[in-house]
């Protein structure tokens, strides 16, 4: 029988304590900015974004090119979806199928994103108000991303990739 690999050394409290300040900063940004704005911007896949943009910045679903693209393009399908189904709980699987699909045929992985498809299928929202505030709050992660290894001690740099 193998030998099961080593367990993963417990990561150090103050980083524990650095991501979870820059997680909630990042959240709390779009919150923000969603109350200016008078539109809701924190959406529950983008609660999992800043979650691997900021638990696990080294992973590729982490990377800018995924964390937008992938939420930008399951949208797209979710409305793709919504025009053919309807707004339906069958139209949803089905979209968060197809955006799982495409993520990997584009080599824009971002697992939150299939979530998003979902949303956009189930709440039916306006495309032309949708993308442009998934754009904006991504681009939001994204850049609030860049500043725990920059200024908070982070041991990984975020991008590794763009």
């Amino acid at each position: 029988m193998p030998t099961p690999p080593p367990a993963r050394p417990r990561p150090h409290p103050l980083h524990v304590l650095r991501t979870t300040v820059f997680a909630i900063g990042a959240l709390l940004v779009l919150v923000g900015v969603g109350v200016v704005l008078r539109q809701p911007l924190l959406i529950p896949p983008l609660a999992a974004s800043a979650a691997l943009v900021h638990g696990a910045p080294g992973l590729p679903i982490s990377q800018p090119r995924n964390l937008v693209g992938g939420q930008l393009l399951s949208a797209v399908i979710g409305f793709a979806t919504l025009t053919v189904t309807g707004s339906t709980a069958w139209g949803a699987a089905v979209a968060a199928g197809l955006s799982l699909g495409a993520m990997m045929l584009t080599h824009l992985s971002h697992s939150p994103a299939a979530a998003t498809s979902v949303i956009v299928v189930l709440q039916a929202p306006s495309p032309t108000r949708f993308l442009p505030l998934l754009a904006l709050s991504t681009a939001l992660l994204v850049a609030i991303g860049l500043l725990p290894g920059r200024i908070g001690g982070h041991p990984e740099r975020y991008p590794l990739t763009w």
